[in-house]
């Protein structure tokens, strides 16, 4: 089972104005090959099928154990796209005439399918549309194989990411970057671990792949000060500890600030999800919006 907190795993920066080609850029990082929602499906529909759960409980409670992180990163990416789609700007009146095209800008965005057939929200698809599909995900049975291509996947996040953060110039679509920069780091770095306590391999002497330096990303160094870089989070009250054994005590990696790799027991403290504002006139809502924020707010007061 799953628990939901009502939060992002870090605070976003609010854009001055929309970006709908940003948000189209950011959306590799939702639906791309290498996206969230790859790494997402992959360790989820692995830790499903894993064999020998209780007896390789280490492993399936690693990888168990961050496919909640990646139900928070697809989150994320998805609420920076929908910030910086949020759009498409209210026109000047008060109830513009629709038969004027107030809105004629927005058939010109790159993904014009985000405003007009999903109201300026994230989908699990690509830059350039195409949709999300189950043929990015592996799930082989045999845990050495899955543990290799998570690694695979994992660095290939990082490129992934490296090159959306380079085409931003947004604050929100370039927090959202560094931050997953560092965090894809550190599970890059755990299967590297996970594989050598099998193989034996030294599989982290190939680390960093590719050869990102946060330094150069100003919105990485927070997370690196605060030793994000060194944890790994246990998104449950009491199961998966046994991932400790794969992580806990070993060295962060040369390059990355130094210290001890540990796990700490629940989530990142995290931010407050940004409220969007709807535009009555672009996503026609059924009633008036008063009369619906009057239903909402006599629903709220009798939930309290």
């Amino acid at each position: 089972m799953f628990l939901r907190i009502d939060k992002l795993q870090i605070e976003l920066p609010l854009p001055k104005e929309p970006e709908p080609n940003a948000a189209a850029a950011l959306q590799e990082l939702l639906g791309g090959k290498y996206g969230e929602m790859s790494t997402l499906g992959n360790y989820l529909f692995q830790s499903f099928n894993f064999r020998s759960k209780s007896k390789l409980k280490p492993f399936y409670s690693l990888v168990a154990n961050i496919t909640a992180e990646e139900l928070g990163h697809v989150e994320l990416v998805s609420n920076g796209v929908a910030l910086l789609n949020n759009g498409p700007g209210a026109p000047d009146e008060v109830e513009p005439d629709i038969s004027n095209a107030p809105f004629a800008d927005m058939k010109d965005i790159r993904l014009a399918a985000s405003f007009l057939s999903n109201g300026g929200g994230a989908m699990p698809m690509n830059s350039n549309g195409a949709s999300w599909n189950m043929d990015f995900v592996t799930t082989t049975g045999n845990v050495i194989i899955d543990l290799l291509h998570n690694f695979h996947l994992e660095c290939g996040a990082r490129l992934h990411k490296l090159r959306v953060y380079e085409t931003l110039t947004d604050p929100t679509g370039r927090e959202v970057c560094g931050y997953l920069l560092v965090r894809g780091g550190v599970h890059a770095h755990a299967y590297a671990l996970a594989l050598e306590k099998i193989t034996g391999v030294d599989i982290k002497k190939m680390l960093p792949t590719p050869n990102i330096n946060l330094d150069r990303i100003p919105e990485s160094q927070k997370y690196l000060e605060e030793g994000s870089h060194r944890r790994l989070y246990r998104f449950s009250p009491d199961d998966y500890k046994e991932m400790a054994g794969i992580w806990q005590d070993e060295k962060a990696l040369p390059g990355d600030p130094p210290g001890t790799l540990e796990v700490v027991d629940g989530p990142p403290t995290g931010g407050k999800i940004p409220e969007l504002e709807g535009t009555p006139s672009a996503f026609a809502p059924d009633y008036a919006p008063e009369e619906m924020f009057e239903i909402a707010t006599k629903l709220y007061q009798k939930s309290r």
